[in-house]
């Protein structure tokens, strides 16, 4: 079976190189060298110039030399339309005669191009570079008899799948949100004199690799796979797919763990299988789309939340993060997801987006604007980007599924957002963001079209409408690059602008503030690809609440912002290390959290659920944080865990996890536990769960 795939791939390359025929192009491409050689040379030319360039300026890598290694490499390249050599693929045994290879295809001269019907041309060739190097010689190669022009009778078999080069590396794919994957390419877009804007999230793989080249990092680690499964499972996507005009990857994935937690005396398992693709249609449209199939049971304290915030209708939870699940067996969830978009590129300066999915900003382990803690939903964004700013516009659909709130044929309740971020390197050492954001509902007039204008402010919308039409949130955000190896960062959240409750120093409730202050350290203690972060953040009580209740700032049950809605003050320690594709993650939480109390006794809202009626608030004045039944939490995380497939991110894990909640008065909604969850699983790593509720 080897011997015939080896035979096959040698045919093909053998006749895409040799048999190409004039009626595909009309004339070859030129060297100078071939200019005053008559036209039916030059396909003889072009083959003997091209082989004695490579005999001249090749040298063949030492691993090759001392292994005595006899045989070739395959390079699958192109010539541009205007004359340029751009290499697609390299077929070799070592990665140093790929890398050889592709220098020297950097070198070479530009040419005039191949022409069709008179007008340049793109051509495409798989030339055989023999190791030990052999000396060209000029022979003559015979031309194929030339179709004629208007003959479409051999089109479908002139269709050619081509070698698949990564073009996900080069497209307008989003890179799906993973703290542990975002940082082995932070440190490189933070360097000072980088004009990259970091706070947008998700990225797209096209403006990242022109700062971290993905193809040349994964190369580093990649085994070397010759039978068909060692290389779909150790380096490659399952199916590629590639022709002239488009790509196309498919690939299975999972998320299997396994678990038990010891206090609660708990096995936990998650069963998700999953498949999901993602291409590209020319060089400006992309597309991605994944589908999960999951049923699971968690740690105690992670049931009990979702089942807290379940919809009305009868399921029993949702899970956080995912989306509602129904019942499964006895003890367990049921809960499906599936998410996509379409990415479109006109230009170098626009991203539009259309989709269902997640969506971050800021440059912290937590936002305080807009973060990946809820359930997907659907969007649409735009990204401008030009000199030193980028202008981000996201229109956003959320529900609201509490029954109280269930329109007359008892649907869940629709609101939306509209968003906009300006981030702006005023130096090549700082940066600062403005974010706006309105929610409204589709009550009284429908859709407020003032709020589809991308170029606005929304408080203005928003006083001229009345109050209770919208809840408008305004924010600041800055960076600062002391050096390629320390950022500063911060995020201001004003929710109401009141600026005598503001700054009246009196606890207001109407004083709906937060902030976040932060610091990355890359390379840390001078180890290399061990990433720290330091984090604390705090808001207000009430903030994200609103007097007219389904204006919050939450999605099923969820907030859109931070997972602990308002009223605490939180520190976070994070560590990311990696090594090859080893790799291990720490992350330790201590904060205080306010809650009400909802005993017979106390049924006042006291401002940290963000569900939560403002008119029925605990105080006018003399708010503080974590007010209410202050609960003390502690929380941390360990996991180690191995890389096994770069191309489609699946990885093998075990994972820590320890959990104190202390609340000042135990009530049955709130009481004392400490949780120990010991996990083990494999998973296709496409967006993040967040454990640290």
């Amino acid at each position: 079976m080897k011997k015939f795939a080896s035979f096959l791939i040698f045919l093909i390359a053998f006749t895409s190189y040799s048999q190409i025929t004039t009626a595909n192009f009309g004339k070859y491409p030129v060297f100078k060298e071939c200019s005053n050689i008559a036209i039916d040379s030059l396909e003889n030319c072009f083959n003997y110039t091209l082989q004695e360039f490579i005999y001249n300026n090749f040298k063949t890598p030492e691993i090759a030399t001392n292994e005595n290694y006899n045989g070739k490499a395959e390079v699958f390249f192109e010539v541009t339309k205007e004359g340029e050599f751009k290499v697609l693929y390299v077929d070799a045994i070592y990665n140093e005669l790929k890398e050889e290879a592709k220098r020297v295809f950097n070198l070479l001269p530009k040419i005039t191009p191949a022409t069709y019907n008179a007008n340049p041309s793109y051509v495409q060739f798989t030339v055989p570079i023999k190791i030990p190097l052999e000396e060209p010689t000029l022979g003559e190669t015979p031309l194929n008899e030339e179709l004629p022009v208007n003959d479409l009778t051999n089109e479908y078999d002139d269709i050619v799948k081509q070698p698949y080069a990564n073009e996900e590396y080069r497209s307008n794919i989003n890179i799906p949100l993973s703290h542990q994957n975002y940082s082995r390419f932070d440190a490189a877009l933070n360097k000072v004199g980088t004009n990259s804007h970091t706070a947008q999230k998700p990225f797209i793989y096209s403006e990242v690799n022109k700062y971290y080249d993905f193809e040349s990092e994964n190369q580093k680690i990649l085994k070397n796979k010759t039978s068909w499964f060692g290389r779909k499972w150790w380096n490659e996507h399952m199916i590629a797919l590639k022709g002239e005009d488009y790509w196309l990857t498919i690939d299975p994935g999972v998320d299997l763990q396994i678990g038990k937690d010891v206090d609660a005396d708990i096995d936990t398992y998650n069963n998700t299988r999953l498949v999901y693709l993602q291409g590209g249609i020319g060089k400006k449209l992309s597309f991605f789309s994944v589908i999960y199939e999951s049923q699971g049971r968690f740690a105690g304290y992670f049931n009990r939340y979702a089942e807290s915030i379940k919809p009305s209708g009868g399921n029993p939870a949702i899970i956080p993060g995912r989306g509602i699940a129904k019942e499964f067996k006895e003890d367990a969830y049921d809960y499906p997801v599936a998410t996509g978009y379409v990415s479109y590129s006109p230009s170098k300066h626009f991203n539009f987006q259309l989709g269902h999915g997640k969506n971050f900003v800021g440059e912290g382990h937590r936002s305080l604007f807009l973060s990946d803690n809820a359930s997907p939903n659907s969007y649409f964004k735009i990204n401008t980007t030009f000199w030193k700013i980028k202008y981000t516009n996201t229109w956003m659909a959320f529900k609201d599924v509490r029954s109280e709130v269930l329109n007359e044929n008892r649907s869940y309740k629709n609101k939306y957002i509209a968003s906009h971020y300006l981030s702006y390197n005023i130096t090549k050492r700082l940066n600062i963001g403005l974010f706006e954001s309105v929610i409204w509902d589709n009550a009284g007039d429908g859709i407020n079209f003032s709020y589809l204008n991308p170029i606005i402010f929304y408080q203005s919308i928003q006083f001229s409408t009345g109050s209770r039409s919208g809840n408008a949130l305004i924010g600041l955000s800055a960076k600062y690059k002391i050096n390629d190896r320390i950022n500063m960062y911060g995020q201001f959240i004003i929710d109401e602008f009141s600026s005598s409750d503001i700054f009246g120093g009196e606890g207001s409730w109407k004083n709906k503030t937060g902030y976040q202050i932060g610091m990355k350290y890359y390379d840390g203690f001078g180890i290399k690809n061990l990433f720290l972060q330091a984090e604390y953040n705090r808001v207000r009580p009430y903030t994200y609440s609103h007097n007219t209740v389904v204006l919050n700032y939450g999605h099923n049950n969820q907030s859109i912002a931070h997972a602990y809605g308002a009223s605490f003050s939180e520190f976070i320690l994070i560590g990311h290390y990696h090594k090859g594709r080893i790799f291990g993650d720490a992350k330790v939480i201590v904060a205080q959290r306010g809650s009400d109390f909802n005993t017979p006794e106390d049924q006042l809202f006291y401002g940290a659920d963000i569900y939560g009626n403002e008119e029925n608030r605990a105080y006018e004045i003399g708010n503080e944080v974590a007010q209410g039944n202050t609960i003390d939490f502690f929380f941390t995380e360990l996991q180690l865990g191995y890389l096994i497939n770069p191309a489609t991110s699946l990885k093998v894990y075990g994972s820590v996890i320890y959990r104190d909640y202390n609340p000042m008065v135990n009530t049955d909604e709130n009481f004392e536990s400490q949780t120990t969850w010991f996990n083990l699983g494999i998973r296709t790593d496409l967006f993040n769960w967040h454990y640290d509720q």
